[in-house]
């Protein structure tokens, strides 16, 4: 209790000696101000803003002075540092008391001398730097402030159709980080992304190719390739860049291709040019050709082995069964190679290309339309997914790529994807898939010159390429088509005499496109008498179903039994 009151009583003087000391600091205040309005003459309003404004003044020239000694102090002991610094470069084993003297001799230098040596500094790295790119690049987000591109690692080429950068990155940077900004870049360079191309260096990864356009892309088309240009393609050309080269996939093995486009944008000529450098350079391979325009395919129909040209969905359903049944049989194939113990089978490949696929997905709204529908799109959603495996590949081509348009279960299964002109980058979703946006360097199609035909953007293994389909002239295709069906003829005739070479001679002898199953049993020597014995036995000897008249008799189209002799099931 003694001492906390003791403490009481020592804070209280505390408090009293700094009131006091605070009362006698105004009195000293005041008396010092009635000195003044007493010698000067004034009131006490103008006497007091004197004397404010007075030690405002003094404080700020002491201020001046503090920082003008400040910099004489610095001027005198940077130059000493940065010869330091110098030294240590050129004499990495120089001893410490010659450091030490360099120190002193550098001490003795003016502030002067030390700014020259930092402007000095600042203009070489100025001079290290290419102007143009480091700034493009820093503007366009892709370096940082304190990165920069070496002029001594720019070269800049002059293309006819516009100027081609191939420069390195700073260390810690790819040809990624361009790719990654890429529109932004081409923002920042005055033209659109599709002006823009981007090719990476075999070299190294910082090794970056950039081309510019001086014009929109395909503003002047290029000529078709020739014979020779599309056997030389590495894979299978669908079109030019933008640049003239060749651009399509590597393989359509184990994959299919989804083309999406408003109508009249050219879906129909890149698809033609598509089969026209299949036969040229592909090797043999079965033809499907489902023809919803009636006349866009019919270019192909002899070298077919299944041409229908119809909008209805029953036909589309017809075919996806041939194939899925096809595609089963190849499986089983498989699997007893597996359990053999033998190597894999080879497939004849087997493309089935669609036109107008939309229509065949469509319900008029009812509950067994939907239900139709819906067998339909799992069907083709088995059939499109067997391709990896089966040899069996799918081409689709929709001028409604709306979301409903084509099923999400069937377009989910397309591996390559192509986009020509549409409206809405929605709709661009639905043709390139929902989170294309997202991949990197991305071409919206929705910038794309409309009045261009044939021109699009080829998604595949992640990379956008802007590319323009063929436009080869008729006599080209029927010349190559022409000279496919001379193959297949041949392939037919090399044939073994079989009963299914033994019906179609037949049947070609008597100009018949169709033959009851009793008129052409005998012909094979089949003698059963009961028509379902008999129809059992046909079916046995030829590999092929048969399929109903027009009157509902059943029998054999020579198309099907074609179609089996020329090809490998």
């Amino acid at each position: 209790m003694t001492r906390r009151k003791g403490a009481a009583q020592g804070g209280g003087d505390d408090v009293w000696g700094q009131a006091v000391g605070t009362i006698g600091g105004l009195v000293v205040v005041f008396g010092i101000l009635a000195a003044i309005k007493d010698k000067l003459g004034l009131s006490w309003s103008a006497t007091v803003l004197l004397v404010v404004g007075v030690l405002v003044v003094l404080g700020y020239l002491v201020w001046r002075c503090r920082g003008a000694v400040s910099r004489a102090w610095a001027g005198t002991a940077r130059p000493a540092t940065t010869m330091k610094q110098e030294a240590g470069k050129q004499a990495g084993k120089a001893t410490v008391e010659a450091a030490g003297k360099a120190v002193e001799k550098a001490a003795g230098e003016t502030g002067e001398a030390g700014e020259a040596g930092e402007e000095g500094a600042e203009a070489e790295e100025v001079v290290a730097a290419h102007p143009q790119l480091t700034a493009d690049l820093r503007a366009a987000g892709v370096l940082s402030r304190d990165e920069l591109v070496r002029a001594g690692e720019v070269s800049i080429e002059k293309l006819p159709v516009g100027t081609r950068y191939d420069f390195l990155m700073p260390p810690g940077r790819t040809y990624k980080d361009v790719e990654k900004r890429l529109g932004n870049l081409a923002g920042v360079l005055g033209v659109t992304r599709l002006h823009t191309k981007l090719e990476r260096s075999r070299r190294s990864e910082r090794q970056v190719q950039l081309l510019v356009l001086d014009e929109p892309p395909f503003t002047r088309p290029f000529p078709p390739p020739t014979r020779e240009e599309i056997k030389a393609f590495d894979g299978v050309p669908l079109g030019h860049d933008v640049v003239g080269q060749l651009a399509g996939v590597p393989t359509f093995e184990r994959a299919s291709l989804l083309i999406g486009g408003m109508t009249q944008t050219g879906k129909t000529t890149l698809v033609n040019g598509l089969i026209t450098c299949l036969l040229t350079a592909y090797g043999e391979f079965d033809l499907y050709l489902l023809d919803g325009k009636f006349c866009g395919l019919t270019r192909f129909e002899k070298v077919a082995v299944r041409y229908e040209a119809s909008d209805k969905p029953d036909v589309f359903e017809s075919m996806v069964d041939e194939l899925n049944d096809r595609s089963d049989r190849r499986y089983k194939r498989i699997q007893e190679a597996v359990r053999n113990r033998q190597p894999a089978p080879q497939f004849r490949p087997v493309f089935f290309i669609v036109d107008e696929a939309a229509d065949f997905f469509a319900h008029d709204g009812t509950n067994g339309g939907k239900e139709k529908a819906y067998r339909i799109a799992e069907k083709t959603r088995s059939l499109v997914a067997k391709c990896l495996e089966s040899g069996i590949s799918t081409v689709m081509l929709t001028q409604r790529p709306s979301q409903n348009a084509i099923p999400v279960m069937v377009r989910d299964q397309f591996l390559y994807r192509m986009c020509l002109y549409v409206a809405s980058e929605g709709t661009a979703k639905v043709a390139l898939g929902d989170t294309y946006f997202e991949t990197v360097a991305p071409i919206n199609p929705v910038l794309i010159d409309s009045e261009i035909q044939g021109q699009g953007v080829l998604f595949a293994h992640g990379t956008s390429t802007l590319i323009r389909g063929f436009n080869f002239e008729d006599a080209f295709m029927w010349q190559i088509a022409d000279e496919a069906y001379d193959r297949q003829q041949k392939a037919l005739s090399d044939t073994p005499e079989s009963p299914l070479v033994q019906a179609i001679n037949y049947m070609k002898k008597q100009g018949r496109e169709f033959v009851l199953t009793s008129e052409l049993a005998p012909v094979l020597g089949v003698t059963e008498t009961d028509p379902a014995e008999r129809g059992k036995e046909l079916n046995k000897r030829l590999g092929v179903p048969s399929r109903r008249s027009t009157k509902g008799a059943r029998g054999y189209r020579l198309e099907d039994l074609t179609a089996a002799a020329v090809s490998d099931s």
